[in-house]
């Protein structure tokens, strides 16, 4: 072999072996090597629920973060759905799904991942999805472009899939939007934050700074309980609920601090919050609540459009529970006659007495509650809001237990912190709120009005 030859095959082999380099690293590539199969388990063409069940596959050679792929699924018609998912390998609470409107009467439900990831010649196995209508009727599904009755897996080049942005898989229709609308924003869009510098619950800034001390009737809690407006109080800039009782319903006092603006929705929602296990005075024994969450209105029996977020601490227990206890719960409705609640909840059995900063964060379809920088549930699917809420602290009684004596229990507010459409970490929450007291902001809010 001459000296010139070998050169020249070095010469070919080192850009063959460049571009086998790049094909293994090339994101783009793993991106072309994504292949998604579908079946049904609803295949009428008129149906109460949609079923589309997926698996995704990665025929590639490098691994694939989920967290970079969209599945969107086309349907035709604008009606109003919610999505879920009844089960899969990879785990629920790791998939998310929106509904996003294209021109011509039409829409696609978008399936996105918080976390996980897909290595070569790997799938996801079964992702078993589902979609409605918010008021349960039926609909025809037979002309969703997406469709197909089968109900065994094949390749299905009607749903596509999108990997950081690129057409991975499938064939799409329609305009889609782009870039994706509610992929998480990089920076809040307005934010609140309120040190609770009041003189009392007369204090004209109040109204001013769009709060509302509750005075009027009905629940929860007690019937016939008075919420009053006397029993909150804001000393050293703590917001104070002193809410008591004396065994009786005219003798129940119950207490609440609304926003009256309803311009909440997502973002980071953030409070340090002081809970007591013991009254301020009287014998112990009520089963009392002391809060901290947000809410929309329920305008009727199982209203779709309904959400809540709570924390909720009982330091007696109450509900069947014996003694202390912290729910987080997160609700898509509920019917008050007969009781019908559709929620989740995550709870921990221990005391919580005494100062937590406490974290809500709600975006790309999951809603994670922290206490003190530690994650305490991840709730998403049916139970994520999709209306603006109001955002409360309150202090009430679940029934009375009789006991002879006037009894007062007290929960303390330190701060309140919201940044909309952002997911501000909770160690990043105490920093930003110690920044704004330094620079001697007692109230801020820049949260546009809906």
């Amino acid at each position: 072999m001459s000296r010139n030859f070998g050169k020249v095959l070095v010469s070919l082999a080192l850009p063959a072996l460049l571009i086998a380099v790049t094909l293994v690293a090339s994101p783009a590539a793993a991106a072309q090597a994504v292949r998604l199969q579908y079946r049904t388990s609803a295949p009428g063409a008129t149906t109460a629920q949609a079923e589309p069940w997926l698996r995704l596959f990665n025929d590639g050679t490098t691994t694939i973060p989920l967290g970079q792929v969209k599945i969107r699924y086309y349907l035709t018609g604008t009606e109003t759905y919610r999505f879920a998912c009844s089960w899969a390998v990879v785990g629920c609470s790791t998939i998310t799904g929106r509904f996003a409107p294209q021109e011509g009467g039409k829409q696609y439900l978008e399936v996105g991942f918080t976390s996980g990831s897909l290595g070569p010649g790997q799938n996801t196995s079964d992702m078993q999805l589902r979609f409605y209508r918010t008021d349960w009727q039926t609909f025809a599904q037979g002309d969703d472009y997406s469709y197909g009755a089968n109900t065994s897996y094949t390749d299905w080049d009607r749903i596509a899939v999108y990997v950081n942005g690129t057409l991975a898989w499938g064939k799409p229709t329609g305009t889609e939007p782009d870039p994706d609308p509610t992929d998480p924003p990089t920076g809040g869009t307005g934010e609140l934050f309120d040190d609770f510098t009041y003189t009392g619950p007369s204090d004209p800034r109040l109204a001013q700074r769009g709060w509302t001390v509750r005075s009027s009737s009905g629940g929860p809690g007690v019937p016939g309980a008075t919420w009053s407006p006397s029993a909150v109080s804001f000393p050293g800039g703590l917001l104070t609920l002193d809410s008591s009782t004396n065994g009786t319903a005219a003798g129940t006092v119950q207490t609440e601090l609304s926003t009256a603006s309803r311009k909440f929705h997502e973002g980071t929602y953030a409070a340090r919050v002081r809970f007591s296990d013991a009254p301020t005075s009287g014998p112990d024994g009520e089963h009392v609540v002391q809060t901290f969450f947000t809410i929309t209105p329920l305008r009727y029996n199982l209203d779709p459009d309904y959400g809540e977020l709570d924390f909720e601490y009982l330091p007696n227990g109450g509900w069947g529970e014996p003694s202390n206890i912290l729910y987080t719960t997160s609700w898509e409705t509920y019917q008050a006659d007969p009781w019908q609640a559709v929620n989740t909840h995550t709870e921990e059995r221990a005391s919580f007495a005494g100062w937590h900063d406490l974290v809500i964060q709600v975006s790309g379809g999951r809603i994670k509650y922290y206490v003190d920088g530690r994650l305490f549930a991840d709730h998403g699917d049916i139970y994520y809001p999709e209306t603006p809420m109001w955002i409360m602290f309150n202090q009430w009684f679940i029934d009375l237990q009789g006991v002879t004596g006037a009894r007062t229990y007290r929960q303390q507010a330190d701060y309140l912190y919201y940044s909309k459409n952002e997911v501000v970490a909770p160690a990043t929450v105490l920093s930003r709120v110690a920044a704004l007291r330094a620079a001697g902001t007692a109230f801020k809010d820049t949260v546009p009005n809906p």
